[in-house]
């Protein structure tokens, strides 16, 4: 059995940030370290990746929703990454970007949900569902929307 298979994902992950000596995360690195923790999930390795405190460029940071504020930070990035490769006619970068604000405003509404949930925190999920909704439907329009929207919130 390679040694490997009995370090637990996130001390794996440790040792290639240590052998890479990351600072940060882009495209090419988020690929290699995918390929490296394999099976994992891609929300998970964010989650290890905030953890430890390393950024991860969007789309491959996802989108952060602790707050209205990372919220609306990780939209509005997603939405110049999303743009900008549908300029470029870059149709799987703009797509993942769709699915990984899919992923997350679907993760929103578990939450929202939830019976555990809070009834204040059930109402904050409800109202982050509905800005990915929006993102998810005109992107472009977002940045602008959400500056009308939060003296509402």
């Amino acid at each position: 059995m390679p040694a490997t298979a009995t370090k637990s994902k996130k001390a794996r992950l440790r040792e290639y940030l240590a052998e890479k000596n990351l600072a940060a995360v882009a495209e090419q690195d988020w690929k290699d370290l995918l390929a490296a923790l394999a099976p994992i999930s891609e929300r998970y390795v964010r989650h290890l990746l905030a953890e430890a405190g390393i950024p991860v460029a969007q789309p491959y940071g996802g989108v952060r929703q602790k707050t209205f504020e990372d919220l609306e930070q990780s939209l509005v990035e997603m939405e110049r990454v999303y743009s900008g490769a549908s300029q470029r006619g870059d149709r799987a970068t703009a797509q993942y970007c769709r699915s990984v604000v899919i992923e997350a405003k679907d993760h929103a509404r578990l939450a929202a949900r939830s019976a555990k949930t809070a009834p204040e925190k059930k109402a904050q999920k409800e109202e982050m569902v509905d800005w990915m909704l929006v993102w998810l439907e005109n992107p472009g329009v977002f940045p602008v929307w959400v500056k009308l929207r939060k003296p509402r919130i």
